[in-house]
């Protein structure tokens, strides 16, 4: 779930305990290239004022632009589509041939809003299965992937953190990237068994954890919506991580360390501990993009736009065939 789309979901409950109407409009497919992807929300407020982004504006302006002529009346859920000729592509500033479509949900009690809300404070991954009959909807704990499902009879959408972040070794660098990786979705946590570390400040919705590395790795069962980056520039640390994580499915694992550094690992990990040329040639390190980074900051910030070009160049993100054209 982008962090975008949780300011849509307070701003809306807020519109709704002031007495508003509001529709939720969530993204549920796409075809061709697309601004925003699946799962996307925008909230209208029944007087004109919009939060959220579904495209790069012209969709929501076309969809002010029908509320507040009032021939946006959407009194249950509902499919819209856009796009599809090349004249509506380049209004709603789509690509040619490119299409999206969003289900509309009035909302209401019925919504179960606040609860959403709560769980994903907590930083829960939640199932939210809306009834496009009624809009009744039921919240149930959710399962790894982000998943949007739109049938004849329900709309179900996941949200939540979809991505998984270890970080072994706490300290200033980790800190700033725990903190910078929720705001990009990432559930997080973090590994030091050193005592030393004992007394690092606590952050909000990040697990600590005390045990060694390579069990901690194995714990959590690294997936291909998993990271792992090793900050502690202790090789008996890192290396026992990177053993586990380079031997996993996870789409990025770095290392900190200089290059010369770097060297020596790979040649410690082949040489004692089997690993192959394949697993390392999966390592990031020295960790992040080369942006020039000095402060902790700095570093946090080339680790995470690193692990977003892996993330996105690892296709994950996958989009259905392209339908048969509908006339808008």
């Amino acid at each position: 779930m982008d962090n975008i789309d949780l300011v849509v979901l307070r701003t809306a409950s807020q519109w709704l305990e002031a007495g508003h109407p509001v529709i939720l409009g969530t993204i549920t497919r796409t075809w061709g290239s697309a601004p925003r992807p699946l799962g996307s929300l925008v909230a209208l407020r029944k007087d004109g004022v919009l939060a959220g982004s579904v495209s790069g504006g012209c969709i929501e302006d076309d969809l002010l632009l029908q509320l507040r002529s009032g021939a946006l009346n959407v009194d249950r859920p509902s499919p819209l589509r856009y796009g599809v000729g090349a004249e509506e592509a380049r209004r709603f500033g789509l690509p040619c041939g490119g299409t999206l479509e969003l289900v509309l949900e009035p909302l209401g009690e019925h919504s179960r809003l606040d609860e959403l809300l709560v769980a994903l404070e907590a930083g829960r991954r939640v199932r939210r299965t809306m009834e496009m009959a009624t809009g009744a909807v039921s919240i149930n704990e959710a399962d790894s992937g982000d998943k949007v499902l739109l049938t004849d009879t329900s709309l179900i959408s996941h949200y939540g953190p979809q991505w998984r972040l270890l970080i072994i070794g706490a300290g200033p660098v980790s800190g700033y990237l725990a903190r910078m990786a929720q705001a990009l979705d990432y559930t997080i946590q973090i590994c030091d068994p050193r005592p030393e570390y004992q007394e690092e400040p606590a952050l909000p919705n990040v697990t600590i954890l005390r045990d060694m590395p390579d069990d901690v790795v194995t714990a959590f069962r690294p997936d291909s919506s998993s990271a792992i980056v090793a900050l502690t520039h202790d090789p008996k640390l890192d290396d026992l991580a990177l053993i586990e994580a380079l031997r996993s499915s996870a789409f990025y694992v770095g290392a900190i360390g200089s290059r010369l550094n770097q060297t020596r690992r790979r040649e410690r990990l082949a040489d004692h501990f089997g690993l192959t040329e394949r697993e390392l040639a999966r390592l990031h390190g020295p960790v992040g993009l080369p942006i020039g980074a000095r402060t902790p900051a700095d570093i946090a910030v080339s680790v995470l736009a690193e692990m977003t070009a892996c993330r996105y160049a690892a296709g994950v993100i996958a989009r259905p065939s392209p339908p048969t054209p509908e006339p808008l």
